[in-house]
């Protein structure tokens, strides 16, 4: 009795005493033709999950605790990445067997998924605290560019994950967007400055655990040398708070007006006055600080641009404000402040705005209006 063909084998015969590719062959030649389409496939798929996440941060502050866990994650198979498969020219040596490609890539889909996971959740937190006109948007644009990145598997598994320094970097903005948004939900009541500047450290640390030699800890000098880093990366963060958004603290409800309610609303809220009908103006900021009141907040007025000085003591009051569903909005501060038109310089005309300060110098939200000639 003649043998069998064996379906699953490579190859098989065919009539005329010749061998066509068997089904695993035909497998694996599919994947060689199609594996760039299914890179662009699987990153269309990722946008698409990253934009689902994204919705879970409209679920409240509580879910940025697990942020933690994911950061731990991400640290550690970025560490085992490079301990096992080495970096740049000296990682296509040791990513050469089938196996070690295999692991090496079941490591960066993971690694990608905890990113995507990462950054996608905290997009929506930043881009309701990033003013457009303002400094802090440029922030908000890196960490959107992150993001994609995270997404985009052609880019991330040959050119991030390539060299442990552009890693490292990757790593280090994740790092310090996220702890900038979940130490305010482990830690109620603390001043936005204060987790930016947390961040910050705990930024230079990370870095320095992927670079630094195990050795290096053993020594008093090279113990010394990493806490002078972390103190570096204090005080960065505390020089580019001005960049970052205070998150998450946001400004709900932004107007200007010439007239206030008893209740503290605005009776009129205008864009545009001309300059004969100016008269005393009043700005009502409607502020949710999830984190809790641990900043004291101040309203900064601005003609083209330029500090205006402001006579009148700006107040703080607790306003019950409903979300479309019915709910009360937690942790909501109405901040209002009037500039009198006498005080206004003598040419008043110009572009007009009312930011919302924390006390640490950080730029939470603005109302902006005009005055016409």
């Amino acid at each position: 009795m003649g043998a069998k063909a064996d379906e699953s084998g490579d190859d098989q015969a065919v009539a005329g005493g010749g061998k066509r590719p068997g089904r695993i062959a035909r497998i694996r030649q599919w994947f060689h033709d199609n594996h760039g389409k299914l890179f662009w496939i699987h990153s269309l798929y990722a946008l698409g999950l990253g934009a689902f996440v994204a919705t879970f941060a409209s679920k409240g502050l509580g879910y940025a605790r697990w942020l933690v866990l994911l950061l731990i994650g991400a640290w550690v198979m970025i560490v085992l990445i490079f301990r096992l498969h080495g970096t740049g020219s000296a990682q296509q040596e040791k990513v050469s067997t089938t196996g070690q490609k295999v692991r090496f890539l079941a490591m960066t889909y993971v690694l990608k998924n905890l990113y995507q996971g990462m950054l996608f959740f905290l997009l929506p937190f930043y881009w309701k605290t990033a003013v457009g006109d303002g400094p802090t948007v440029w922030f908000l644009g890196l960490l959107g560019l992150t993001a994609f990145l995270s997404t985009m598997d052609v880019i991330f598994d040959n050119y991030v994950m390539k060299w442990r320094w552009i890693a490292s970097i990757f790593y280090g903005v994740t790092l310090f967007a996220c702890l900038n948004v979940a130490v305010p939900a482990l830690v109620s009541d603390l001043p936005a400055l204060a987790s930016c500047m947390i961040a910050g450290g705990m930024t230079v640390l990370a870095f320095c655990s992927m670079h630094v030699p195990v050795s290096m800890l053993k020594s008093p000098r090279g113990l010394a040398v990493i806490v002078v880093l972390a103190g570096v990366g204090v005080g960065g963060a505390y020089l580019a708070r001005t960049w970052i958004p205070p998150v998450p603290n946001h400004v709900l409800i932004a107007n200007v007006g010439p007239e206030v309610l008893d209740d503290g609303r605005l009776a009129l809220k205008v864009n545009e006055i001309h300059v004969s009908r100016l008269t005393d103006m009043y700005a009502v900021t409607d502020v949710v600080t999830p984190g809790g009141h641990g900043d004291e907040l101040r309203h900064v007025w601005r003609r083209d641009g330029a500090e205006q000085a402001l006579p009148d003591q700006h107040t703080e009051t607790t306003a019950t404000l409903y979300d479309p569903e019915g709910h009360v909005i937690p942790n909501l501060l109405r901040l209002k402040s009037r500039f009198p038109v006498a005080a206004m310089p003598g040419n008043a005309v110009g572009a007009w705005s009312v930011d919302v300060m924390t006390g640490g110098g950080q730029l939470v939200g603005r109302a902006r209006f005009t005055v016409m000639d």
